[in-house]
């Protein structure tokens, strides 16, 4: 099997996470492809961000897929009618949008298929997160299965997929360190669940909880712009 391994698919949000791993994938010697999806998410901020990032951090190329994963409903960042909690909830919270990071990594995964990209890189992280079912290691796995069983490339033995998660056992303290050693500019990012406009955070919603918390358990300024 002949396999091109400096190509790589990138899922880039724009968050903290994802610019962090995009910084990693180009630090391990990548040429790579960043992936954004607008899935209906409630402000557009982080895809503006994305954009940034992507640019800042040297990627071949960079594209944004749309698919509306808020005429489904059923989760705080696709439908304004659920309020994005501002407390710690029990459980896994309704942030939690459904199938999303199973639809992006198909989306990923047919774009590397295109490219002969063999590796896809994921920023999801089964430390400091919210608890999201599709972040742990057991359903990364299952979808490296799935990949190399549903792809013309794999099932002729020209590509054999990988899921590259080099944040899943990282604290986001040990996250944000990572990528400022690899030169981040987080104050690019934005991470929160209900930024404004111009991608001001909120303070309050879990993402900017953990997101204020790293910055201060890695001893570095949080450069994150707040409306409040």
């Amino acid at each position: 099997m002949s396999v091109p391994a400096n190509k790589a698919v990138v899922l880039l949000s724009g968050g903290l996470d994802s610019a962090t791993t995009l910084a990693i994938a180009r630090d391990q010697g990548y040429e790579c492809f960043a992936l954004s999806v607008d899935y209906g998410q409630r402000h557009r901020a982080e895809l503006e961000a994305a954009a940034r990032v992507a640019q800042a951090l040297g990627a071949a190329a960079h594209r944004t897929l749309r698919i509306d994963l808020g005429d489904l409903g059923g989760s705080a960042l696709t439908d304004e009618s659920i309020a994005v909690p501002e407390a710690p909830q029990l459980g896994i919270p309704v942030t939690y949008v459904p199938a999303r990071n199973t639809v992006m990594l198909s989306f990923a995964l047919g774009w590397a298929e295109v490219i002969a990209a063999p590796t896809i890189f994921i920023g999801v992280n089964a430390v400091d997160y919210s608890g999201y079912p599709d972040c742990r290691p057991a359903f990364v796995e299952a979808f490296e299965r799935v990949a190399n069983l549903a792809t013309k490339a794999a099932v002729e033995g020209t590509l054999k997929f990988r899921i590259a998660t080099p944040l899943m056992d990282l604290t986001k303290a040990q996250i944000i360190q990572r990528g400022t050693a690899l030169g981040v500019d987080y104050a690019l990012t934005v991470s929160c669940y209900q930024a404004d406009e111009s991608g001001r955070a909120c303070r309050k919603c879990d993402a900017c909880r953990l997101r204020s918390e790293g910055f201060r358990a890695a001893g570095l300024p949080d450069p994150t712009r707040y409306f409040r």
